[in-house]
């Protein structure tokens, strides 16, 4: 094909493509469910999720490490960490995710020098490679605790 009949039929291809499906109808977005914070006894019903799973991914909201006896943040920095790691762990679990679905992790500190006390944490709960991590310093958090985790997982089919 040479000259117009060549440059129609390219048109025509171009504009074929770039309409997307013949139907006209939207893509579909993918189905949300919420995977529900739960208040202690005797607490206000908060005003958010734990988790928001939106199709394959799953949206972490910041857990603490508050211990659920007392309702305080534990004096013992490890402690902490080993009941903030344990929440989310819950939480991805509630969702039918585990630790090693996480693609990303933020953690919220607010003493920096607690970095090797948190990783020592941290790293026993993956199996797999760790997910992108940042690790941000802060003045303060909520409750007086000294961590704070939210993160993002995907969930993807295992070989």
């Amino acid at each position: 094909m040479k000259g117009r009949g060549a440059s129609r039929l390219l048109a025509a291809v171009a504009l074929a493509v770039t309409a997307g499906p013949a139907s006209g109808d939207p893509p579909a977005s993918p189905e949300r469910s919420y995977i529900e914070h739960r208040s202690p006894p005797g607490r206000p019903a908060l005003p958010f999720n734990d988790a928001v799973r939106s199709g394959d991914m799953l949206y972490v909201a910041g857990h603490l490490g508050i211990d659920p006896k007392t309702g305080s943040v534990p004096s013992d920095p490890e402690a902490e960490a080993r009941l903030l790691m344990g929440a989310v762990q819950r939480t991805l679990e509630r969702a039918g995710f585990t630790m090693d679905d996480f693609v990303s992790v933020t953690v919220y500190c607010t003493d920096l020098g607690l970095y090797d006390t948190f990783n020592k944490i941290y790293a026993g709960y993956f199996h797999g490679p760790h997910p992108a991590r940042a690790f941000i310093g802060v003045g303060e958090l909520l409750r007086g605790a000294r961590f704070e985790v939210q993160g993002v997982a995907q969930k993807t089919a295992r070989h």
